[in-house]
């Protein structure tokens, strides 16, 4: 019985963290087409690209000596 309570908190806790991870996934690429010395850091330091963009930030390892985590730009499109 203690096997099976086991293997519904693992499979509750993966879909409750693969539901958060969905959130951002769509970001634009656009948002994230910010110049290397315009990045506002918004991780910290050994932060994953999945983490980052759990925070709805972007990722980009590419440039070394600037933020990999880093702000997107400010969308101004209007959504109602």
């Amino acid at each position: 019985m203690e096997a099976r309570v086991l293997w519904l908190v693992v499979v509750v806790l993966v879909l409750g963290s693969s539901n958060r991870a969905a959130a951002y996934k769509g970001l634009s690429t656009n948002l994230c087409e910010v110049p290397a010395k315009d990045r506002v850091d918004c991780g910290y330091p050994e932060i994953s690209p999945e983490q980052c963009t759990n925070r709805g930030c972007c990722f980009d390892s590419s440039i070394h000596g600037v933020p990999w985590c880093f702000k997107p730009l400010q969308d101004t499109e209007c959504r109602f």
